[in-house]
């Protein structure tokens, strides 16, 4: 498998409230953790440029919804529009910071490609824009 080396991409470091971010993903997949059915492993957290944050579990099944998807989709649901940073983590604890999926960073690109995403970089925490992570992505014009 081919991949970037980490120098060529546009990375930053986490700011206070990115961790507080981390930490609100792992609260909601604490909370929610379904290790007999593995219905809820992941949990993410969606910070709005209103400064709220939003929350949600993966929801398994055949075609379930990625957590980032749901936290995504409840910022919307209570009016948010524009989006600062995002972050989905795995793990009874959320110790593991997950990138997103190809279908999630499609969603990203769509919605909110200057949003920062806070993915894991041998082992320490990063920022990257959500557009970065998609390269050569389908869009729209309009």
């Amino acid at each position: 498998m081919t991949r970037f080396p980490e120098e060529l991409l546009p990375l930053h470091e986490l700011t206070e409230q990115d961790r507080l971010l981390v930490r609100a993903a792992q609260d909601v997949i604490q909370r929610n953790y379904d290790e007999e059915n593995s219905n809820h492993t992941v949990g993410a957290a969606v910070r709005c440029k209103s400064g709220k944050v939003y929350v949600g579990v993966n929801v398994y099944s055949l075609h379930g919804a990625c957590a980032e998807q749901i936290a995504i989709g409840t910022a919307i649901t209570n009016g948010e529009r524009e989006f600062e940073a995002i972050v989905a983590v795995r793990g009874r604890q959320g110790e593991e910071i997950l990138p997103p999926c190809g279908n999630c960073r499609q969603i990203l690109h769509d919605y909110m490609p200057e949003c920062e995403v806070i993915v894991s970089v041998k082992g320490t925490p990063k920022k990257i824009a959500a557009k970065d992570l998609l390269p050569f992505s389908y869009t729209v014009e309009g």
